[in-house]
Order: C-alpha cells, then sequence, then structure tokens
C-alpha cells in the first residue's frame, strides 16, 4: 500500500502544482489526459496502470481526484497553486467553519489574517476533528474558528469543493476565533 501512498502523492503533485514534472498539461480547468498521465508517471520510472490509477482516486480518503464521466480526463479538486479554474460552484456557508494549523503560525495569523499562502484559495473544514487531522501534518495542531456567516454575510465569496473541502481568498483577523485551549 505504501507504493500507492507514494504514488498518490505524485499525483497530486503533478494534478495540483507540477505537472510539468512528467511531462503533462492540464487545461484551464485543471483536466489533465489520464493516458498521457498514465504514460508520463511511467517516463518517470513509476508503475502505473489504469486499475491502479482507479483504485488510488477511489480510496483516497480525502477525494482528492475526480474522473470525468468517461474517465478519460482526471483533476483534483482542490489545493492549486498554478492558475486553474475548477469550476467551483458559490456556496453559502455554515455559520461557522474551522482551520487547521499548526501552533508555530500563530503569530503570523494574528498579525494578518489567514492567507492562501502558495495556493488559490484558504482551505476550511466543516468540522473541528478534520481541522486537527489538518493541523496534526503541519505541527502541534491548533484549531481556528472561521466566523464564516458573518463573512459572507459581509460580502465574502465562499465555495464548496467536490470533496467537501470549504474555500475562500482570505480570512481576515476580525473573522477569526482563538482559543488557547487548543
Amino acid at each position: 500500500m505504501a507504493k500507492k501512498d507514494q504514488l498518490s502523492k505524485f499525483i497530486s503533485l503533478l494534478l495540483r502544482h507540477h505537472p510539468e514534472a512528467a511531462g503533462i498539461t492540464l487545461d484551464e480547468h485543471g483536466w489533465a489526459d489520464v493516458n498521457e498521465l498514465l504514460e508520463g508517471i511511467t517516463r518517470t520510472g513509476r508503475k502505473i496502470d489504469m486499475g491502479i490509477l482507479k483504485e488510488i482516486v477511489a480510496s483516497d480518503n480525502k477525494k482528492r481526484y475526480s474522473f470525468n464521466e468517461g474517465k478519460t480526463l482526471i483533476r483534483a479538486n482542490q489545493g492549486h497553486s498554478i492558475p486553474v479554474d475548477v469550476e467551483l460552484k458559490e456556496r453559502k456557508p455554515p455559520e461557522l467553519l474551522y482551520h487547521g494549523t499548526a501552533a508555530r503560525f500563530l503569530d503570523g495569523i494574528r498579525a494578518e489574517g489567514l492567507k492562501p499562502m502558495g495556493r488559490l484559495h484558504v482551505h476550511l473544514s466543516k468540522d473541528t476533528e478534520t481541522a486537527v487531522k489538518v493541523g496534526k501534518r503541519h505541527g502541534l495542531p491548533v484549531v481556528l474558528t472561521v466566523y464564516s456567516g458573518k463573512m459572507y454575510q459581509d460580502g465574502q465569496t465562499f465555495y464548496l469543493s467536490e470533496n467537501g473541502v470549504w474555500l475562500t481568498k482570505g480570512v481576515s483577523i476580525k473573522y477569526l476565533g482563538f482559543s488557547d485551549t487548543n
């Protein structure tokens, strides 16, 4: 299974950040031709075929990828650092969302709010459990409360990705709740 996890991470790198690492291209909506992706990955010395790719897409616990209806195209659902339009639809968020981060980033967040950093959007979770998991990837986890209902009321745009991640361009400090008990 470790090989599939490594392949999944490599596919994520290709479809979200560096398609050129396998000599593939993405269209303006982030779609890659499946055959081109498989050939590109194979050229890097990794073993993959359509069966393995389908299994990676189906078993990914974060639901990072989507196929088109005919399974001829694939894309990452969100998390891009390259400019693509994954055709997100604007949605009204719940009153509260959550952002998982590491304690070492709190000073910067307290000073400037949440920024997308190298990505196109700030990622928010609908529950604290997911936010804790996200935060753990970066160090000692901290969960911030985002007053998304108020942000939306004040004109901020929100999107809900195919895999349930809430996205927005940024979160001003005035919409963040910090808890020292995290």
